[in-house]
């Protein structure tokens, strides 16, 4: 299999519904939920990729483009970016829908809320970093 099918059936989707119990004092999503959940996601992706053990080691440049209310879906959909080595690069968009709103054929009602970046790097029983299959 190429690297670029490995890519496209490596890719993650998971759909959340967002609780009064996952919400701030604004009723909006806590960030830190938010990037546990980006986090899983970007995990599941690197790790069907390789199919090896992995571990996150950095998180980097998320985006916070919209607050995500109570009473909402969130998809975050992870998709790997980058390979070298050892590592591997997974980027996680985090998608905001209307739970209640009629389907909209332009997808109006739905838009990017989140987007990140997470590095992991495959590791052996001992957590020593080993190469990534490709």
């Amino acid at each position: 299999m190429s690297s670029e099918e490995k890519i496209e059936a490596s890719e993650t989707r998971i759909t959340k519904a967002v609780f009064p119990n996952t919400t701030n004092h604004y009723a909006t999503l806590f960030g830190g939920t938010a990037l546990q959940w980006m986090d899983e996601a970007a995990f599941i992706t690197a790790t069907r990729f390789s199919r090896q053990k992995m571990v996150t080691v950095c998180s980097d440049r998320i985006e916070f483009k919209h607050p995500i209310p109570a009473g909402t879906f969130v998809e975050l959909v992870g998709r790997v970016v980058k390979v070298g080595n050892t590592s591997l690069q997974v980027r996680v968009t985090v998608y905001l829908e209307q739970m209640y709103d009629e389907y909209d054929e332009h997808n109006e009602s739905r838009k990017k809320a989140i987007e990140g970046l997470f590095t992991f790097v495959a590791v052996d029983d001992e957590m020593q970093p080993v190469s990534v299959r490709k």
